[in-house]
């Protein structure tokens, strides 16, 4: 068996209304539920981002999903044509995010890193970096 495409991918956020604020209006994912300063699952395309405050994942009990969390950055990367990279950087210096690297990957196609407000690692991506 070979397991199918991800459905939810998870970065962990202290500040949920900081990272609504990144990931809804700046980024324009649609927010699919929230709660106060738990989490924010945000609608990706055919995938959910889910955003969850540790301090609160970290201690869940019951009936629920087991307790998680991770300390330090995450990562996550948005497939962008150069053409939407393009755009990116512009909607996000629009909202005084600064671009923090810009990589020409060896394989052919570039990438670029900007943090969200937690200080996760954000990527743009052409497809090709990953021959897709």
């Amino acid at each position: 068996m070979r397991a199918g495409p991800l459905l939810e991918t998870v970065l962990y956020a202290d500040d949920i209304s900081a990272a609504r604020r990144f990931y809804g209006e700046v980024l324009g994912l649609e927010t699919y539920r929230a709660m106060a300063e738990r989490f924010a699952f945000f609608r990706c395309g055919e995938q959910m981002l889910l955003v969850f405050n540790p301090a609160f994942t970290r201690t869940q009990t019951g009936d629920g999903p087991p307790a998680h969390g991770a300390s330090g950055a995450g990562h996550v990367c948005f497939r962008a044509s150069p053409a939407e990279q393009a755009a990116w950087k512009d909607q996000l210096a629009a909202h005084g995010f600064a671009i923090e690297r810009v990589m020409d990957w060896p394989g052919g196609g570039q990438s670029f890193y900007v943090r969200d407000p937690a200080g996760n690692s954000v990527e743009f991506a052409e497809a090709r970096i990953w021959k897709l």
